[in-house]
């Protein structure tokens, strides 16, 4: 059976590997924060949505790692248009209710992971 945060995440992904602004809209929270290679911050769905359409990032996930019941590294396997071979990366998602509300992109599974147990140890001592 998929947890939220599974059906969530899957739901990113298939929205932004089809290429779908409205579906990709629809995938994330309002806002939603994002941490890429041109910056970090919150966005609008809108925004997220332009993003998608824009970059033609393809990000197929490789491998799931767990952090807590919000949050989930996915180390995957990213091409843009032009291509020739994929760039491993990670991304850190925290997922409320059924929407993506932060994805934030790091160059590797170690990164990743390091920064979503101090998202995660953060959180707890609120």
């Amino acid at each position: 059976m998929e947890s939220a945060l599974e059906a969530a995440v899957n739901e990113w992904h298939a929205s932004v590997n089809e290429g779908d602004p409205r579906r990709s809209a629809r995938a994330v929270g309002d806002p939603v924060v994002v941490l890429g290679p041109k910056g970090a911050g919150p966005i609008t769905p809108d925004q997220f949505a332009e993003w998608v359409r824009r970059s033609r990032i393809r990000l197929v996930p490789r491998s799931w790692h767990p952090v807590s019941d919000r949050l989930v590294v996915v180390e995957e396997d990213a091409t843009w248009p032009g291509s020739t071979t994929p760039t491993r990366v990670a991304t850190v998602f925290r997922v409320s209710g059924a929407k993506v509300t932060a994805a934030l992109r790091l160059p590797d599974l170690r990164s990743a992971l390091e920064l979503a147990y101090l998202c995660r140890e953060m959180a707890a001592t609120e």
